[in-house]
């Protein structure tokens, strides 16, 4: 049994790593702010002696005695880190910082959660990890896109002066129950849309292109990077490789859906990438890892989640 911090632990990805951990024996420290994040997410947790809850900001140092850290703090979708994009960049600076120092303190190992944004609008297709990507450093994504090449920074730097056992790995789009209503996501946009019989709004013409990543998936993918040995670093890509345009996504959702939704066309926002699909390669010869949720199939499951939540709780569909 190990002692695990989950920062970010609230979110949705966060509180699914925590629950998995949880149910393999570990005790496991729950951090969020709750800015983006959801006690929702986490109250079925709170029973369990092994789970604890602190409310609190990682932009401050944190001091508490543990093995393992997965640092996933910070606001994920645009929509929210474009909010307060100063904030955005302390978390993912800061919040890094902190987080590496109480991993040097502690002995323990450290995870950080990066992100596909890294590459920017890719040159290179699929992306790998050796590419160095093309990013607009004072764009509106910037403070989310060089936050997060700022913390894969601090993280080698911190392995190279101390031989600290850091752990990188880049999540490409992701989905599934719990995501926030209202984060501004391909996938949570049109599910709701589909739902209400909304207008599903497409971006631009809809041929841009995204690989999707069930929850479950992802999570297994940084658990076994977490276990791996500690020169075992990263980056490393951990995503769905299957490619959709956005236009087929909202097809599939409205036929699943059974909805009579229309799709609508609107600009196209600055800087949004034209094509994601990652190279896996390196996660499946290092973490003998791949996806196995076929698209359909966790689409379903997620529209099963949201059409629960709009019937027992429409306000928080609307906050």
């Amino acid at each position: 049994m190990s002692r695990i911090l989950v920062t970010g632990g609230g979110g949705f990805l966060g509180s699914w790593l925590c629950e998995k951990l949880l149910e393999r024996g570990n005790e496991v420290i729950c951090v969020d702010n709750f800015y983006t994040g959801s006690k929702r997410n986490i109250y079925h947790l709170l029973s369990d002696p092994r789970f604890e809850l602190i409310r609190h900001d990682v932009t401050f140092p944190l001091y508490v005695e543990v093995d393992e850290i997965y640092n996933l703090a910070c606001p994920a979708s645009p929509i929210h880190y474009q909010k307060n994009p100063a904030q955005t960049v302390k978390t993912c600076v800061h919040g890094a910082i902190n987080m590496l120092g109480l991993a040097k303190r502690t002995g323990a190992k450290i995870l950080q959660s990066s992100t596909s944004e890294v590459y920017g609008d890719p040159d290179v297709h699929p992306q790998v990890e050796e590419y160095w990507g093309n990013v607009n450093p004072i764009g509106i994504r910037s403070c989310y896109d060089e936050g997060k090449r700022c913390a894969e920074t601090l993280f080698n730097c911190y392995r190279m002066e101390t031989g600290m056992p850091v752990k990188i790995v880049r999540i490409f789009n992701t989905y599934g129950p719990r995501m926030h209503p209202n984060d501004g996501r391909v996938v949570s946009n049109f599910i709701l849309q589909a739902l209400r019989g909304e207008d599903i709004t497409i971006y631009g013409d809809g041929s841009q292109t995204r690989s999707f990543c069930y929850r479950d998936d992802l999570v297994e993918g940084m658990i076994r990077m977490m276990a791996t040995p500690n020169e075992v670093t990263g980056p490393i890509n951990i995503g769905n490789p299957g490619e959709f345009t956005i236009r087929e996504l909202a097809d599939m959702v409205i036929r699943l859906t059974n909805s009579k939704s229309r799709l609508i066309e609107m600009p196209l926002p600055a800087d949004d990438p034209r094509q994601r699909r990652p190279d896996i390669t390196k996660a499946k010869k290092i973490l003998n890892w791949e996806p196995v949720t076929p698209l359909e199939d966790g689409l379903k499951k997620t529209i099963e989640y949201f059409d629960r939540l709009l019937a027992e709780d429409p306000e928080f569909c609307k906050r």
